[in-house]
């Protein structure tokens, strides 16, 4: 892990339209930016060890990052994936004792390290940021409990075609083949699948339109997979 005092002009614009800063003041926002600091890291570096007390969160400048779950037995269980101008890592200000989940650079990423014991200091004396931090924390808390309802409602192509319909609306619609944003496996993660069911979800997929290549993704009838 490597890392750098100073912000450049590219990676405040990242942090800038995260949560966590997109609507302070930009007096606060400075003040907040001064606490933070450039981390890199390698494909498949630790940022956060298991069960260990981190002195920083942090903000995705490039990259994707994988938070997962470890058991006694070495077994693992992801839990989210994280990507540009997102926020992980800020509710273990609140947490007494060690954070419960490993997150590690699932590729190459740059990282604003935002000091802790400095940003927590911060909340006592300035309303507004205390408010961005408990939205953030209140989104996290909702994504994940939705993530469950997910789960429960659908089956395993069903998820994979809702997945594939919101990146196909994001990235521009009938017509338009598109790019996963990350590896199948980092993917399957996400979706709370094994790579396996993640293959065998793509081949049923095929029967609405679906055709993947790599990470590129053809969607010729939307509605099919929407009713799927």
């Amino acid at each position: 892990m490597n890392r750098s005092m100073k912000l450049s002009a590219r990676d405040r614009e990242v942090a800038l339209k995260s949560a966590l800063l997109a609507d302070l003041e930009p007096r606060l926002q400075r003040r907040v930016l001064d606490a933070a600091s450039v981390v890199t890291c390698r494909a498949r570096e630790v940022i956060i060890p298991f069960e260990t007390a981190p002195r920083h969160f942090f903000a995705v400048l490039g990259g994707h990052v994988r938070f997962y779950k470890i058991d006694g037995r070495g077994r693992e269980a992801d839990v989210a994936v994280y990507g540009p101008g997102e926020v992980f890592g800020e509710c273990a200000m609140f947490l007494d004792g060690c954070y419960p989940f490993q997150v590690q650079a699932a590729e190459a990423v740059t990282l604003a390290a935002f000091d802790m014991q400095a940003v927590s200091a911060m909340l006592k004396e300035e309303p507004p940021l205390m408010l961005a931090v408990s939205r953030l924390m209140a989104r996290h808390s909702m994504d994940a409990r939705l993530n469950v309802a997910n789960d429960r409602l659908n089956t395993a192509p069903q998820r994979v075609a809702k997945y594939l319909l919101e990146l196909w609306r994001a990235q521009g619609g009938p017509g338009n083949p598109f790019k996963l944003p990350f590896q199948k496996s980092l993917l399957a993660g996400k979706l709370g699948l094994a790579p396996e069911a993640l293959s065998r979800a793509f081949a049923m997929l095929k029967k609405t339109g679906v055709s993947i290549r790599g990470r590129m993704v053809h969607i010729t009838d939307a509605e099919a997979l929407e009713n799927f």
